[in-house]
């Protein structure tokens, strides 16, 4: 039941204290628990960036819905997705797991055949949108695993998205922005929502069961 308490005990946080930071041993295991997240097919199309800089919070804060909140965050995780598959990335993915557990380069062959199939004759578009939902797994263990530590944090999908990835310049790296992970320590005095129950409908209207 300790997953569920830590999970009644997070809020979404709509003010952090900016004097305040986050361990860095508290930072890469948040890192970390994405890093592990499950992905289709193992192929991990997504990097996490992690801003601790000031100034470039500052520059990121330009294109937020929340900017005094980014501003003043500890540190900003940012989500950025593979902008679409390519035969190298996915041959370059299981070169590596073949390596690492010293099998015979080319022992999946016929799968990476397959999905190259599938996913080069696709549009960049859907492809993204495939990579994108990925990285939202690793955000979800990633917010757990701050909760876990007691480490106040605030997903964010509402931003600029164009405005990220230009200030990151992440076209060079072949990504785009997907989602955002702000962490830090709670301001009590002007994160209004903290003392407010957490709402959730209930289980009867949530869960629909076929016995």
């Amino acid at each position: 039941m300790a997953l569920i308490e830590d999970l009644k005990w997070r809020h979404a946080v709509k003010a952090y204290n900016p004097s305040e930071k986050v361990s860095q041993e508290n930072i890469e295991k948040i890192v970390e628990a994405a890093r592990l997240a499950p992905t289709s097919s193992g192929l991990q199309p997504f990097r996490v960036l992690v801003i601790e800089n000031q100034e470039i919070k500052n520059k990121l804060s330009e294109g937020a819905l929340n900017p005094e909140c980014m501003r003043e965050a500890s540190h900003i995780i940012i989500f950025a997705a593979w902008n679409r598959y390519t035969a190298e990335r996915i041959d370059k993915v299981y070169d590596f797991t073949t390596e690492e557990r010293g099998l015979p380069q080319g022992r999946f062959s016929a799968y990476t055949d397959k999905l190259k199939s599938i996913y080069l004759q696709e549009d960049a578009e859907v492809n993204f949108a495939h990579t994108a939902r990925q990285s939202y797994i690793a955000l979800g263990l990633a917010l757990a695993q701050a909760a876990e530590l007691r480490v106040d944090s605030t997903p964010v999908e509402g931003f600029n998205h164009a405005h990220i990835d230009q200030v990151l310049e992440l076209e060079k790296l072949g990504l785009k922005s997907v989602s955002l992970m702000y962490v830090g320590v709670s301001d009590p005095s002007r994160d209004w929502i903290a003392p407010m129950k957490k709402v959730r409908i209930s289980k009867e209207e949530f869960v629909i069961e076929y016995k």
